[in-house]
Formats: C-alpha cells, structure tokens, sequence
C-alpha cells in the first residue's frame, strides 16, 4: 500500500524557514517523482515543487523559486521541502503526492499524480 506522511508543518514567521518532510512507502521510491502542493483557504491546490527519484531532476513554481529546496534521502525514502523566506499570504495546507506512472519526469500538474499524503497546515504569521 502507498503511504505518504507530511510533517514538520506548523506556525512559523513571515520571512522565517520551515522544512516539511514527506515519508514514503509501499513503492519502489527511486522510481517515482515526487510533488508538493499547497492549498490556501478558498483557493485551488497548486503545485509548488517536484522531484523525479529517478534521476534527481526537480522542478519549481515561478512563485517559489530561489526560496525553496526540494531534495530526497533515498536511505530514509523521504522527500524534503525546505521553505525559506516564507510569505504570510501562503498559508496553506501541503501535500506531498506520487506521481502516478514510475520514470516520468518531474511536472506540477494535480491530474498527474495518484497517490497523496493526508496534508499538513503551515500556518505564516505576519
């Protein structure tokens, strides 16, 4: 069974850092990419980073990049999202999700992966 379990979110300051982890299992993990996605209050989820397992490329929303760092232990099987400088306009609930087919290439889009954590709140207090 695929799990995917979020944690380290909580209350943080605008401007401050937080890590999120994504703790994987049930799957063959160095085939997969790996996404984050984040859902504000009334707003669409939306894709913020990803991570092909596969080959080690990643991939960053316009919004995110230069502040954000996805990376994998592939020991631990855990995918990691280092968040800095965060804004308060980004609270928000985060997934981590497994791309849906194995050796595909890193992609933001939510129709694209099956598998998703139960999410976590980051709350970003201004």
């Amino acid at each position: 069974e695929v799990q995917l379990v979020e944690s380290g979110g909580g209350l943080v300051q605008a401007g401050e850092s937080l890590r999120l982890s994504c703790a994987a299992s049930g799957f063959t993990f160095d085939r997969y990419a790996i996404g984050w996605f984040r859902q504000a209050p009334g707003k669409e989820r939306e894709g913020v980073a990803c991570i092909s397992n596969n080959d080690g490329e990643s991939f960053y929303a316009n919004s995110v990049k230069g502040r954000f760092t996805i990376s994998t232990d592939y020991a631990q099987n855990m995918v990691y999202l280092q968040m800095n400088s965060v804004k308060p306009e980004k609270t928000a609930v985060y997934y981590c999700a497994r791309r849906n087919h194995p050796l595909l290439g890193c992609i933001l889009h939510e129709k694209d992966y099956d598998d998703w954590g139960q999410g976590i709140q980051v709350t970003v207090a201004s």
